[in-house]
């Protein structure tokens, strides 16, 4: 059974950063973040492949947010910058046993439980 847990959320500015990051145990591939503001539905951030060397991310966050990982840490990381109002969402990481990464809900089989990410204008 794979667990993930997020940690790094918070109150931050407009125009500042935060780094997020997600633990896990257990044997993953591929990894991504999501985020779900109130009301709307969990929206793609950033996927990476296993290794590492494939990444992508949508529109929105490209340019700002870098996903990364430490697979010797077993540690997966979001890092933004130049934090917009409309960032503000809880945000999850999800994995799954496979070695590329996807950029739909259903893509994933593991996820965490989340950590709030609130950027006052």
């Amino acid at each position: 059974q794979v667990q993930l847990v997020e940690s790094g959320g918070g109150l931050v500015q407009a125009g500042g950063s935060l780094r997020l990051s997600c633990a896990t145990s257990g044997r993953t591939y591929a990894m991504a973040w999501f985020r779900q503001a109130p009301g709307k539905e969990r929206e793609f951030v950033a996927a990476i492949s296993r290794t590492g060397g494939t990444t992508f991310y949508t529109d929105s966050v490209k340019g700002r947010f870098t996903i990364s990982r430490d697979n010797a840490k077993s540690t997966l990381y979001l890092q933004m910058n130049s934090l917009k109002p409309e960032d503000t969402a809880v945000y999850y990481c999800a994995a799954r046993h496979l070695s590329n990464s996807g950029a739909y809900y259903s893509d994933y089989d593991y996820w965490g439980q989340g950590t709030q990410v609130t950027v006052s204008s």
